[in-house]
């Protein structure tokens, strides 16, 4: 079996909180670049009022925007919004994953057999609550993504002033907007993610086509982040859209959606999606490599605390 080995004891509901957000930060750190080029080509061809925004900038492609941002940005432009990124996961990931486990077994009421409708009751339960709690965070960080370094006119210039401006300027409902398509395209991307992962582990697993280890969830996670990728982009794309707007410019996020379906067709549902589904391909197999390793970690590290002398 490759890297760490199963414990005969399972996970406890507080490493798979910590293990979660760990793992989820890990993979935030590789691949922040690739969600920096598809926010930009997500909000590129919106019309930004008020708001200096690299969205007048031609992007082209994924490679074509990570270049156009380093020649034109700096190479520290593709890592606008780190800290809130990381802030996000930290709070966001535990919850959504590292919750999701005990949520599904609340739903089956204990039971080891959980049906694909508890699976997704528990997906959409903790997609949602993940919102509630790490929404500002989301915010900031889409904002810090969406502006551009070059001509001086960035909105924010630090993380807390950031918080700080959205607070003053729209009010505490400033750090949650966007809420409603957030809660939806999380509620979506929990399912197609924890979901479609854990259908895929459980055939591997049951067929005996694979064991649990690590080319087992490198394969279950490449098929999650795919799937994920393919019913997610239009909800993420709005959502973008909508966070990053200036005050005013859309009603709601239903009114974002008709304008942009009204403006620019229904192709600009699907704006990003090539660096949408490299960075959560890419994304699931590290989070989901390094969340189950970092679970046996932890437990076989707790194992041998308590084991007897």
């Amino acid at each position: 079996m490759v890297g760490f080995k199963a414990t005969d004891v399972p996970p406890t509901a507080t490493v798979k909180f910590l293990g979660a957000g760990t793992a989820a930060c890990i993979a935030d750190l590789i691949t922040f670049p690739l969600d920096t080029a598809k926010v930009r080509l997500q909000i590129q061809g919106e019309s930004q009022g008020l708001v200096r925004s690299a969205a007048s900038a031609q992007y082209r492609g994924v490679l074509g925007t990570i270049l156009t941002m380093v020649r034109t940005e700096g190479p520290r432009s593709l890592y606008n919004g780190l800290v809130a990124g990381l802030q996000r996961q930290m709070s966001f990931a535990s919850v959504r994953i590292g919750l999701y486990d005990s949520v599904k077994q609340f739903y089956t009421k204990g039971s080891e057999h959980a049906g694909i409708g508890s699976r997704l009751l528990a997906g959409s339960t903790t997609g949602a609550l993940a919102v509630a709690v790490a929404q500002p965070t989301d915010v900031v960080k889409v904002r810090f993504q969406a502006q551009a370094r070059a001509g001086g006119g960035r909105r924010y210039q630090s993380t807390v002033e950031a918080y700080k401006t959205i607070a003053r300027e729209e009010g505490i409902r400033g750090l949650w907007k966007g809420t409603s398509p957030n809660v939806a395209r999380n509620a979506i991307v929990n399912c197609a993610e924890l979901v479609t992962y854990d259908l895929i582990k459980d055939t591997l697993l049951k067929a005996n086509l694979m064991t649990d280890d690590l080319p087992c969830h490198f394969t279950s996670a490449f098929g999650a982040g795919f799937c994920t990728t393919v019913i997610a982009s239009p909800v993420d794309v709005v959502k973008t859209r909508y966070m990053n707007s200036a005050l005013g410019q859309y009603r709601s996020a239903g009114h974002c959606a008709l304008t942009m379906l009204r403006k620019e067709g229904p192709r600009a549902f699907y704006k990003g999606f090539m660096p949408s589904f490299l960075r959560l391909g890419s994304w699931n197999v590290v989070m989901f490599v390094t969340y189950e390793q970092l679970k046996r970690a932890l437990m076989a590290a707790y194992e041998s605390r308590e084991a007897p002398f």
